[in-house]
């Protein structure tokens, strides 16, 4: 730094250097000697729940309120589910996937299985009933995931309202998996060759009742939030990413579609017989924080009609493969535990026949053999494209399991989105992304 002696003297004092301005331009004279003019400081924001939006690290770089730039840290919430895979069978690895993106368990699962059943060739034997129901639970998750997005968003930029009111209804999707599957959240529920259990007569009842429910509280929503001056200032225009940034970057689900390109696997890339669904798939030119609210609640009107078209065609049917070597127990039963045998089935194997016992036994201690190979199948999660790549070398356990895991891809364009914005806009643009670490760092 040079200073101008005949402008600007300066003296060291016990509160620092001080400058005594004399005479001249004042945009010189500060451009020259403000020691603020080029001084930065460096903050960490988080890892915190809330404003990170889970535990995530960012570190900034500001001048002033406005950054300058950012760096993301993850891993604080490691848990090395990929690497537990190779020490479980393929089965027992469903109970670990379901744990990553823990917001969309069912996603998780449906991935995992869907490239176990790849490996071992039997994609045209998963019964047509067993399909339907993980896209009726698919659906079902990703409204729950959007709600718990909305609440979360509107809990940092300042609306507690929307998010006791996020996550009420949420509270109701989460009765319905328990319901069905015995468990709220990480229910191991798809699984490779169909479901654990079938869903009741009383979940389905529930299911039509939340159908009635939704689209009110939908639009109670967008009466409480879109047209709140705080609320529009805050999202338009705040964390702009364009369309080009999020293809460079690699970014999928609503912040892409967000930004006017309308990918969506389940249209682009169809998978669990999503081509014979009637949907739309919303997309928004705004590519702010704006747009992602918008396109996340009308992701969840669609879903809506998704989750009625499925629960139409529910056909009576079984729920696993008729592969005895490869169907694991179907005949389950909610118990005191959460989920177990049902008795009439233990009593069967047990009492009736030695060589069912034996089958069951081995079947879920060792597990079946895959094929050896490997395969990717994505499919689209609440965050966007969540992909498996599960590779066999002929055992009964993975050899290796990698994810594509949206989260971790998404971050990548947060300091896209916040580098020469302020400091405030870092939460806005970080919620909008919707990154749940746990997926993140696996």
């Amino acid at each position: 730094m040079t200073t101008n002696p005949s402008y600007a003297q300066e003296r060291e004092t016990s509160e620092g250097k001080v400058f005594t301005v004399t005479g001249g331009d004042w945009d010189t004279v500060v451009s020259g000697t403000d020691p603020v003019s080029d001084e930065r400081l460096i903050v960490n924001m988080g890892p915190q729940h809330p404003s990170t939006h889970g535990v995530l690290r960012l570190i900034l770089e500001l001048e002033g309120e406005t950054v300058r730039e950012m760096r993301s840290v993850v891993g604080y919430l490691h848990t090395g589910i990929e690497k537990n895979l190779e020490y479980r069978n393929w089965v027992q690895g469903t109970t670990f996937v379901t744990r990553m993106d823990y917001l969309a368990p069912i996603f998780n699962e449906t991935a995992y299985s869907l490239a176990v059943e790849k490996l071992l060739g039997i994609e045209d034997e998963i019964t047509e009933r067993a399909t339907t129901i993980r896209v009726l639970m698919m659906e079902l998750n990703r409204i729950a995931s959007h709600l718990v997005w909305l609440a979360t968003t509107g809990m940092e930029l300042g609306a507690i309202s929307i998010m006791l009111y996020g996550f009420r209804e949420r509270e109701y999707i989460l009765e319905i998996f328990e319901m069905i599957s015995g468990l709220r959240m990480n229910m191991a529920y798809v699984r490779p060759g169909g479901v654990a259990q079938d869903v009741p007569d009383s979940a389905v009842a529930k299911i039509r009742e939340f159908l009635e429910l939704m689209p009110k509280r939908l639009k109670e929503y967008e009466d409480l939030l879109s047209g709140q001056p705080i609320w529009i200032e805050r999202t338009q225009g705040v964390a702009v990413l364009d369309v080009t940034g999020c293809v460079s970057l690699g970014v999928t689900g609503p912040v892409l579609r967000s930004a006017g390109l309308p990918w969506d696997l389940r249209k682009t890339m169809p998978y669990c017989g999503y081509e014979n669904y009637e949907f739309d798939v919303p997309t928004s030119n705004d590519a702010d924080v704006w747009g992602r609210y918008q396109v996340r609640l009308a992701e969840m009107r669609e879903s809506l009609k998704i989750v009625e078209q499925a629960l139409d065609r529910l056909r009576p049917g079984p729920i696993m493969v008729a592969d005895k070597k490869i169907a694991w127990p179907a005949q389950l039963a909610i118990g005191v535990d959460g989920l177990g045998n049902s008795l009439e089935h233990v009593a069967k194997i047990m009492g009736q026949s030695m060589e069912s016992l034996i089958h069951h036994f081995k079947l879920v201690t060792e597990g079946f053999r895959v094929p050896p190979g490997q395969v990717y199948v994505a499919i689209e999660g609440p965050r966007g494209e969540l992909g498996a790549h599960a590779v066999s070398d002929g055992g009964t356990r993975p050899y290796r399991v990698h994810f594509r895991e949206p989260s971790f891809v998404n971050l990548q364009a947060l300091p896209a989105m916040a580098e020469g914005g302020l400091i405030a806009d870092v939460i806005a643009g970080g919620a909008s992304l919707d990154p749940v670490m746990g997926g993140c760092d696996r």
